[in-house]
């Protein structure tokens, strides 16, 4: 359950163009976030890649627990792709800033997956709904 909502609420973030068309006094909540941005990003990124981890270590629940270990991979695929979008900046600082290659290829990465950062939100809403719906069916 806590795959989630984590996921909705990095969406959330990853979209605020979304909610602002929706209630446009949710600008100061978004705003207070935005200095935290980059790390939040960076944290998604990581849970994110150790979900995907976790997802290839248990690939016996695939022939038990099909619908919950895609739904596992997904949210966590998600997760780490936002997380990386959002927090690139930081990433950049701190991770790739030693290798001027690693951050040419982070850059080019960030500019291919830009365009999708709305579709990619909107999808972990959806994803993160489903997660918690999943982890109710199959763990309660």
């Amino acid at each position: 359950m806590i795959y989630g909502l984590t996921l909705i609420i990095l969406s959330i973030l990853a979209v605020p163009s979304l909610i602002l068309s929706k209630r446009p006094d949710a600008k100061e909540m978004l705003d207070k976030f935005a200095p935290y941005q980059g790390w939040i990003g960076l944290v998604f990124c990581f849970w994110g890649v150790w979900g995907i981890i976790g997802s290839v270590l248990h690939m016996g629940w695939l022939t038990t627990y099909p619908i919950w270990w895609i739904t596992l991979l997904a949210s966590s695929l998600v997760e780490a792709v936002l997380g990386f979008m959002l927090g690139y900046g930081t990433i950049s600082k701190y991770v790739l800033s030693k290798n001027e290659e690693s951050k040419k290829k982070g850059e080019e990465l960030l500019a291919k997956l830009a365009p999708m950062q709305g579709k990619l939100g909107i999808f972990g809403i959806i994803v993160g709904v489903w997660t918690i719906i999943a982890s109710m069916m199959f763990f309660m």
